[in-house]
């Protein structure tokens, strides 16, 4: 059922007529009448109107004790609030001090009386009509601002490695001045472990250096509340040498002295224990709090460990402290007994109480101390002891108790906590009221609930006494004892099981009074949830989806949709993100996850009904877990049963185990098989198994692991056994890759491939090689045994073919018996070189053939055909030089790295006899050989071949570039091809002016000197570009072209168009020189505005250079710029350099400058 915890009651429902109206009235007269017991401290409502209460006065601002050098020093503030306005008097030494004031109560000095006047201890009391605060008595110094009548000056020698005490002795003051120890100059002393300023402000020396005494020491006492510096002593050391310095010298203390200090101090103060030592060399010091570890408390080591400090020190510090100062030649300690005492403090601090006539207060006062302090009581002032005796009033150790108080027993308490350290004081503010009532709920309320819920209507009031209060109905029909209906003791009404026959106005009442309020209830339909969301399962890393489809009453429109995850509340988010909640409100949980499994609630509230809520859930479904508790059992020679426990499925039932093994020969360790062999697969099993009978191999070492497997994936793998022995056999396998692989001629070399340990069976494996020659099946085989693979067999003949095959053995027994393999005896190289090679030239192609290779010896692998550049072609290499080629080359046919272009071989794979050769250079003398080649390497050279390539047509031009001595005229300037491809005849040069719109004429020179490299064109055009060719020529034809755009260079001039850079001391010019102009040489002029300028030129600027940079320039000054072609002002310009007073900015202006109004 739908409830509303918080907002309203209403009554009315059906009763039965017969029952006296007197009787059903009963208990609500009772429950308004009966006396009111008394309930405690009451709070005045923040909505409570009545607003003028009065109350005693309270201290907002107190005195605290100083002392005071100035008239100005004297400042006693006493403030308070109340109403009525408190009034102040103040007592000075127990009498008063004639100050009566309303308003403030702050005493200033006035400065005709005497500042010794003002010295003593003041008190100050707050009093309206209900009572008065007072102060804690306080304390006034008064002193002379502190002097010196002569200042000390003092001249001391010492001996080096020495120690020494430069003493400090300002005028005493009850504030402590801070002592600085200066060197003439003011400069302050360094400190350090050696030198060091004590806490009698003395300057502490452990041993003395001959630097010490090239400085005097100057002490000085700054009194800060005085406003006073004073300058005490002033010492002039002398350092004698010593031969001493050399033994060093053993720790003593300088302060303090003696063995054991006791150090007395209270709770919350700021204590330093201090220990300065002496010694030669300085002499180290270390803390221990005996009987404890100075780590575990707050105390800080400060002043080169020389200071143990504790801030704010508790009665946790108490206890004894050992110093130890050492150095190589020995150590000292000193021991302090710290005792910590407390003056009062409070435990509880009580806060200010209002009541009502007739209730009983407690007053607490709870302090400590140490010693434990003595509590007393005052009331507005005066001692309790004074004050007339009330047998309402108890008194105990810590409280102060009245019974029936009244409105009289309003006043201000005052409990004071004494020691011998002190004392403090606390005002408690008791205030016994009469105030008249007031209803504080709202009037007009309407209240809503849905049909068959609860619902609260508030009436609540304040009053003092407490008001009592009446429900009725619009009808005047009094609230009847319904069992349906409840009245709370604050006048909130409530009504259960509501119906729509309770809708309707209702009255609340303060009795007695005319003071009422009424209250508006409206019943609704119901809100149900017609399709709330399922119980789904769904795959890890999918997406689920809960729906939320719900009916309300039409009258409703305020109205909200909440998903809740396990109670807590979803944020709605992007689609991007875990959770989405549609426009139909349907939830879409995002890439589901174990941990997205919980209870999804949807919520449908109603403002401000309540709401009603449906839940489903997710349930992630994931791999299993891997299963556990694995055992062998039945264990034979070469089987095992394996048995396991599966893990849980994690809502998608289990399909199949996957067990797996991992195994080794018995000759391998168990703990070296771990992590160095793979987990193998050793069969799988349904998942409604939980066992399994599996074979093993003989002689191995086994153990075994089980993986889980469901709809969704696999486990992890689970622990695996123990491992597991089997016992030897004969081996079940033979050796396989049975082959020969001679190299030798002469050798018969067998090989195989290599069984694994596991595959031995047993102990004394090894293997037995049977052959025979191939062409005798009916000879008996030979054989022997050997360990591990190869076996050679000798005096066997060139690749001849054998019988061969392996047997596996071992202790136990033979493998079955294997076919033969054919193999062959070792290979010798071809012994013949290759006959019938011819070439047959086309272009820069040739094709080679020749007839197969005989007496190869061998398995023929192919053929290598090698070629060589002789050169270009000429009419001058005689027969000879080409017989000596032959016979070079022939020579060094094993060579194998030939240069690129001038020699290289091509492999020719297989019993191919022909190869084609492309790509040769034209116009060239090549020569070619060709050689069979086996495993074993390569036969003789075949007769050499020579060929030429016929003359072709000429590449490109190496390069091409230009010079214009003159606007209209151009020079061509190119290097030969670096393929020439013949005999050179000339150079063909073609040029063409560059029109967008039509095409031009083609102007060609024909060049026939090929020696000529260069050429110079004239009347060309010098607004035009134009595209240049060249191209190289031979018998066979023109080559193809080298091109270049270009065009004449213009006559150069100063740039016109300048960009400035300012800074503090230049400018920096910058221009675009002219693509086609000649390069000029040019002056820039320039003078300061300022008076005296006088015009400077710079140096020689190259309009190619586009960048130039004036130096030497003043901060800040104005400068006109100016650049002079001819007999006029080319371009100017006027800009300031940066400094004070001149814009910071980057000046960088691009600048337009005016044509010269002369024709150049």
């Amino acid at each position: 059922m739908c409830t509303s915890q918080h907002l309203w009651i209403g009554c009315r429902g059906p009763y039965s007529p017969s029952l006296p109206l007197t009787l059903l009235l009963l208990p609500l007269f009772l429950l308004f009448t009966m006396p009111q017991l008394a309930q405690g401290a009451i709070t005045i409502p923040k909505q409570y109107m009545f607003q003028n209460i009065k109350k005693p006065p309270t201290l907002t601002n107190v005195p605290t004790s100083f002392t005071a050098f100035f008239h100005e020093d004297i400042n006693l503030t006493c403030e308070a609030t109340g109403n009525p306005t408190p009034s102040f008097r103040w007592e000075k030494d127990g009498k008063n001090f004639e100050l009566n004031t309303t308003g403030s109560g702050t005493i200033k000095a006035i400065k005709e009386e005497p500042l010794e006047s003002y010295a003593g201890h003041y008190r100050c009391y707050a009093s309206n009509t209900l009572g008065t605060a007072v102060t804690q008595t306080v304390k006034v110094i008064v002193e002379p601002q502190p002097s010196v009548n002569q200042q000390s000056k003092l001249d001391m020698k010492v001996y080096e490695g020495q120690s020494i005490i430069l003493t400090c002795n300002p005028p005493e003051s009850s504030i402590p001045p801070t002592i600085y120890w200066m060197h003439v100059g003011m400069k302050h002393i360094n400190q350090s472990d050696r030198v060091m300023t004590g806490l009698d402000g003395n300057l502490y020396f452990a041993n003395v250096l001959e630097t010490d005494g090239k400085a005097q020491y100057l002490c000085t006492a700054q009194y800060t509340k005085a406003m006073t510096v004073l300058l005490d002593t002033f010492v002039q050391l002398k350092v004698l040498q010593s031969n001493d310095v050399i033994h060093g010298k053993k720790p003593q203390l300088l302060s303090p002295t003696g063995s054991h200090t006791l150090v007395q101090t209270l709770r919350g103060q700021n204590v330093t224990l201090e220990c300065i030592p002496k010694g030669l060399p300085t002499p180290k010091v270390e803390w221990q709090k005996i009987n404890d570890h100075l780590s575990d408390l707050r105390a800080e080591l400060k002043k080169h460990n020389r200071w143990l400090y504790f801030e704010s020190i508790t009665e946790d510090d108490d206890g004894e402290y050992r110093c130890r100062a050492s150095n190589t030649h020995g150590h000292t300690t000193h021991t302090f007994t710290v005792t910590v005492q407390a003056a009062p403090y409070w435990l509880k601090v009580p806060q200010d109480l209002m009541y009502t006539p007739g209730e009983t207060v407690r007053l607490d006062c709870l302090a400590k101390g140490n010693p434990e302090p003595i509590i007393t009581w005052s009331i507005n002032g005066q001692r309790l002891e004074n004050v007339d005796d009330d047998p309402r009033r108890t008194v105990t150790s810590s409280a102060l108790i009245l019974r029936d108080v009244e409105v009289t027993d309003t006043a201000v308490y005052q409990c004071e906590a004494t020691n011998k350290h002190g004392s403090i004081l606390l005002n408690i503010k008791l205030l016994v009221v009469e105030l008249p009532p007031e209803i504080l709920s709202s009037d007009g309320v309407v209240y809503k609930v849905f049909e068959n819920g609860d619902i609260q209507m508030h009436c609540e009031s304040f009053g003092s006494p407490r008001p009592h209060i009446k429900w009725e109905r619009d009808d005047k029909v009094s609230l009847i004892p319904d069992p349906r209906v409840s009245l709370l003791t604050n006048g909130t009404i409530e009504l259960e099981n509501v119906t729509h026959i309770d809708s309707g106005v209702y009255f609340c009442s303060v009795k007695q009074t005319n003071i009422s309020i009424t209250a508006n209830l409206e019943v609704f339909n119901r809100t149900v949830i017609l399709t709330g969301p399922k119980d789904v399962h769904v795959v890890r890393g999918s997406a689920a989806l809960l729906h939320c489809l719900f009916y309300k009453d039409s009258r409703l429109h305020d109205y909200k949709v909440e998903w809740r995850r396990n109670g807590h509340k979803l944020l709605e988010s992007s689609r991007d993100d875990k959770y989405t909640v549609f426009d139909n409100n349907t939830l879409e949980v995002a890439n589901v996850q174990s941990d997205d499994t919980a209870n999804y609630s949807c919520e449908v509230h109603t403002k401000p009904l309540g709401s009603v809520s449906a839940t489903g859930s997710i349930t992630a479904v994931a791999s299993p877990d891997p299963p556990s508790s694995l055992s062998l059992s039945d264990i034979e020679d070469h089987s095992v049963t394996l048995s396991w426990i599966p893990g849980p499925s994690h809502n998608s039932p289990i399909t199949e185990f996957i067990v797996e093994a991992q195994e080794e020969p018995q000759s391998v360790e168990p703990q070296t098989v771990k992590g160095k062999h793979k987990w193998q697969k050793k069969k799988v099993v349904p998942g409604d198994f939980n066992h399994l009978q599996l074979i093993l191999q003989p002689f191995c070492i086994f153990r075994f692991r089980v993986i889980a497997v469901n709809a969704i994936g696999r486990s992890d793998p689970s622990e695996p056994t123990e491992y597991q022995k089997t016992e030897p056999a004969a081996p079940s396998e033979n050796p396989t890759g049975v082959r020969s692989n001679s190299t030798d001629p002469g050798t018969l070399i067998v090989t195989w491939d290599k069984m694994e340990n596991r595959l031995h069976n047993g102990p004394n494996f090894q293997y037995k090689v049977y052959w025979r020659e191939a062409q005798e099946e009916n000879r008996s085989w030979n054989y022997d045994f050997v360990k591990s693979p190869p076996f050679q067999i000798n005096n066997t003949g060139t690749y001849t073919p054998f019988e061969i095959k392996v047997q596996a053995v071992n202790s136990v027994g033979e493998g079955l018996s294997p076919e033969p393999q054919i193999g062959h005896s070792g290979e010798d190289k071809p012994e013949e070189a290759p006959t019938g090679v011819s070439c047959v030239v086309t272009k820069s192609t040739v094709r080679v053939t020749w007839n197969e290779a005989q007496r190869v010896r061998g398995q023929l692998l192919g053929y290598k055909i090698y070629i060589r550049r002789l050169g270009p072609v000429s009419a001058r290499v005689r027969r000879s030089l080409i017989k000596h080629h032959h016979k070079e080359e022939r020579d060094r046919m094993g060579h194998q790295k030939l240069r690129e272009d001038d020699r290289w071989v091509v492999e020719v794979h297989g019993t191919n006899t022909s190869k084609e050769l492309t790509d040769l250079r034209l116009f060239s003398q090549y020569e070619l050989w060709v050689t069979a080649f086996n495993k074993k390497g390569e036969s003789p050279p075949s007769k050499l071949q020579t060929f030429n390539t016929p003359e072709g047509v000429p590449g490109p031009p190496g390069s091409l570039r230009f010079e214009s001595p003159t606007n209209t005229s151009l020079t061509l300037y190119w290097t030969p091809p670096l393929e020439i491809n013949g005999k050179l005849v000339g150079y063909m040069v073609q040029y063409q002016q560059e029109v967008k719109s039509h095409n031009r004429l083609l102007r060609m020179q024909e060049i026939k000197d090929p020696n000529k490299n260069d050429i110079t064109l004239k009347d060309l055009d010098p607004s035009s570009y134009y595209i240049f060719k060249v191209m190289a020529r031979t018998a066979a034809g023109d080559g193809p072209p080298i091109t270049e755009r270009g065009a004449t260079m213009l006559e150069g001039a100063p740039p016109s168009n300048i960009t400035i850079v300012s800074s503090n001391t230049s400018f920096n010019l910058s221009w675009v020189p002219g693509e086609r102009e000649r390069n000029h040489g040019f002056h820039i002029h320039y003078i300061r505005k300022s008076v005296g300028g006088q015009w400077e030129e710079s140096e020689v600027v190259n309009s190619s250079q586009g960048f130039y940079s004036m130096t030497g320039l003043q901060t800040g000054t104005q400068y006109h710029l100016k650049i002079v072609y001819g007999n006029d002002t080319h371009w100017q310009h006027e800009i300031s350099t940066k400094g004070p007073g001149v814009c910071a900015e980057i000046c960088k202006i691009r600048i337009l400058f005016k044509n010269v109004k002369n024709e150049r």
